[in-house]
């Protein structure tokens, strides 16, 4: 038996021939960790800058959906990278796989290319429509435009990260993601306090560091496909020459994904808008639970990445056990993960606030809202793990309905009318009834594709 699993592995990728457990485990515990890491760098960040002021702080999480924007076309794009790359090497088609990934190098430019516009002439106006407070504006202002004009390295670091985890190499993913947060972490305090001799820089220090920290993952991302990730071939004279048709397939799946996580933009923008209603602090507070969330989601976003090629890869192999056993191992995992998070959060809200060095307001306002808003966290692992298939199968139409089911038509509205009675508190219970909604809409979808698509699947 062991000869026979040896033959089939010389002959075809290990998504299709290692037990599904251990593939899931091997192919999402290295993206999982680098989530981690980055929801540590994005929590230590926000620490550093919530010592310069509440302002600064509040000025970040203004920030945030423009930022979160170019996060959602990196992403997106990825996605439909990652979803073409794997379903082609489960059939056998190289030269298919080959042109998903040149030709995302060449989407990774265009997209760029797209943000440094935006950083040059638009973030100013952008972060006047949330505040009128000059110090706010002047601290939004300059951060966005860093980050929006060197978007260079986010860009590539993503397209990097996402042809690694295509083939399986998510270990190597985990290194290039890793390295640039961990740099990341380290510049931070230097550049925002001006310490061993560097100029103090405030709130563009931590845009610098930023910045830097993904320049140095786009480089480590760069050298690992080159020399460790055989199974495609990155040309620059095939990434010069787009075709078509490629781009087409990848945005098939990439625009739905792109305007998905970029419904996450609009919602804390327009958030944003409503808690200014009762004061900035508000806007602070739900800054501070965004960075603490992300301690929970990034790792299931992990496994959430590290499922896509697995399912993507079977799919295409016709191995419909291998899936069925994946999508039940992964939603367990992410299901318990966010219960961890649900525990947390409920017992030590008041520390977890403190960490951001929070006024008495802060504190009053956030306590309620750290413990409303995580007692949907578990239903919300499950929908992560029920989207993935969505991606997976090339059918992120699903997924695009659930999130703007979840936060533009339930959310907004619901937290809106709540916070037309005048008090704070009620607005935070829009997140719990929205992740209901978007729990019923993912099983819905879930069950159609599961049915149309795996169900009709013959062993091979």
């Amino acid at each position: 038996m062991e000869g026979q699993v040896s033959d089939m592995q010389a002959k075809e990728n290990k998504m299709g021939v290692l037990p599904v457990k251990k593939l899931i485990i091997t192919m999402s515990l290295p993206m999982m960790v680098s989530m981690l890491v980055q929801a540590l760098y994005n929590v230590v960040d926000s620490i550093y800058v919530a010592r310069l002021s509440e302002e600064a702080l509040t000025s970040v999480t203004i920030a945030f959906p423009l930022q979160n924007l170019m996060i959602a076309v990196g992403s997106g794009t990825g996605v439909g990278i990652n979803a073409l790359l794997s379903r082609s090497l489960g059939e056998k088609r190289f030269d298919r796989s080959d042109g998903a990934a040149n030709n995302g190098l060449f989407l990774t430019v265009c997209n760029y290319l797209a943000f440094l516009l935006i950083g040059l002439f638009a973030t100013g106006p952008f972060v006047r429509t949330q505040t009128q407070t000059p110090i706010l504006i002047e601290y939004s202002s300059v951060y966005l435009r860093i980050v929006c004009c060197c978007s260079v390295g986010l860009f590539f670091q993503m397209t990097f990260e996402r042809l690694l985890q295509s083939t399986g190499k998510t270990l190597y993913s985990m290194i290039s993601q890793v390295a640039g947060a961990v740099i990341n972490i380290i510049l931070d305090p230097i550049l925002i306090f001006g310490l061993l001799g560097c100029p103090k820089m405030g709130v563009a220090g931590a845009a610098v560091a930023t910045v830097i920290g993904q320049i140095c993952a786009a480089v480590i991302g760069g050298i690992l496909n080159v020399r460790k990730n055989t199974e495609i071939h990155l040309s620059l004279r095939d990434a010069a020459a787009p075709k078509a048709d490629i781009i087409k397939e990848i945005y098939f799946v990439g625009v739905p994904s792109i305007l998905m996580i970029s419904i996450g933009s609009v919602m804390t923008y327009l958030m944003n808008l409503i808690l200014r209603t009762f004061s900035e602090t508000a806007i602070a507070v739900f800054g501070v639970y965004f960075r603490l969330q992300s301690f929970f989601f990034m790792p299931v976003f992990g496994l959430n990445n590290g499922l896509i090629p697995v399912l993507a890869y079977n799919y295409g192999a016709r191995k419909k056990k291998r899936i069925d056993e994946a999508l039940r191992f992964s939603i367990i995992l992410a299901m318990s993960v966010m219960a961890v998070g649900t525990v947390l959060l409920e017992i030590f809200p008041a520390q977890l606030m403190q960490l951001f060095n929070a006024s008495e307001e802060m504190i009053v306002i956030g306590v309620p809202a750290l413990r409303i808003i995580c007692t949907s966290f578990v239903v919300a692992g499950a929908c992560i793990i029920m989207g993935s298939i969505f991606q997976a199968f090339s059918m992120s139409f699903y997924s695009l309905v659930v999130s703007v089911g979840r936060q533009l038509v339930v959310l907004i509205p619901v937290a809106f009318l709540l916070s037309r009675l005048g008090n704070i508190h009620l607005v935070w219970i829009a997140f719990p009834v929205a992740e209901i909604v978007s729990f019923m809409l993912s099983l819905y979808f879930f069950r159609k594709l599961y049915r149309k698509k795996v169900v009709p699947l013959e062993e091979t």
